[in-house]
């Protein structure tokens, strides 16, 4: 969905930029424009909960009428902002442009889990933002923001599943990571899938030390208690007791090598290296690899 444009009087714009002569005026300029856009839009989502505009004589006898503001501070981009929430009689008024209980914008806890992807620690990132502008960022607040997105992705990774997954992808990558201030490769292993709508899903994640074919057995079985049932083919390398380990969860998989895989080693190569049959022997393994 497109964002909806917004026209703004041209004279409206001329009369504002004569205060302008600075960044810094510029800044204040935009804090103070936003501070009014979140007041007006919350005194209108409370005119739509109420049913009848303020000062209208449609809300006598309602039962509920508007009851002044409360002072709140806001922590964002623009460092730290106080703005007046309205309130109802009845306390019932739930606003969602800003929620009962939220401190900042949303673009706040976006800009913490941005840094904090970048491994820096939660000093680090409390510094930048005291530095940014000139807001302090507790650690607490840090950690709760973090912690949000850990939950998600547990959420994500133990997702029930569907039943039958067509093709299933088996492999790793290797990403790089920071641990201990150091830049370190790390291995992910992923299960991506083929559903039976014809599109990619994404199944889960892991991270482990070493890949073998008790590890894969472990992630099938979590696969399969997550529900699924059946996969028709199963794509990977040629991984020691891989094909056991799939057939052990699900027998009737049919196991496909990975095209790298199929083609001739290097070591074969060097060993036909020079015989008159090389060349021919490379045609028929890769007339048979696309055959099958």
């Amino acid at each position: 969905m497109e964002a909806q444009q917004i026209h703004i009087d041209p004279n409206l714009l001329n009369e504002l930029s004569k205060s302008i002569k600075s960044e810094k005026d510029l800044a204040v300029l935009s804090k103070q424009l936003l501070k009014l856009t979140v007041e007006r839009a919350m005194d209108a989502e409370l005119e739509s909960h109420l049913g009848y505009e303020n000062h209208s004589v449609e809300g006598r006898n309602t039962g509920n009428s508007r009851n002044g503001y409360s002072p709140k501070r806001l922590k964002g981009d623009f460092g730290e902002m106080e703005i007046n929430t309205p309130r109802d009689r009845n306390s019932t008024f739930d606003p969602q442009i800003i929620l009962k209980g939220q401190t900042r914008l949303l673009e706040f806890d976006e800009q913490i889990l941005a840094l904090y992807a970048r491994g820096m620690t939660t000093r680090d990132i409390s510094d930048t933002f005291k530095d940014l502008y000139g807001t302090e960022v507790s650690h607490s607040l840090i950690f709760k923001v973090t912690e949000s997105v850990i939950e998600e992705i547990t959420i994500w990774q133990n997702r029930p599943l569907e039943k039958v997954y067509p093709i299933l992808y088996l492999d790793c990558i290797v990403i790089k990571c920071h641990e201990d201030k150091r830049v370190i490769n790390k291995s992910i292993y992923l299960a991506l899938a083929i559903n039976c709508q014809g599109q990619k899903e994404l199944l889960g994640l892991w991270i482990a030390e070493t890949e073998g074919a008790k590890f894969w057995l472990s992630v099938l079985t979590e696969l399969n208690n997550r529900g699924i049932k059946d996969i028709f083919i199963a794509c990977v390398d040629g991984l020691t007791g891989f094909p056991d380990a799939i057939n052990t969860v699900f027998p009737k998989t049919k196991i496909q090598l990975c095209i790298v895989h199929r083609v001739p080693s290097m070591a074969q190569t060097k060993e036909m290296k020079g015989s008159p049959t090389n060349k021919t022997f490379k045609l028929d393994s890769l007339r048979q690899m696309l055959a099958a």
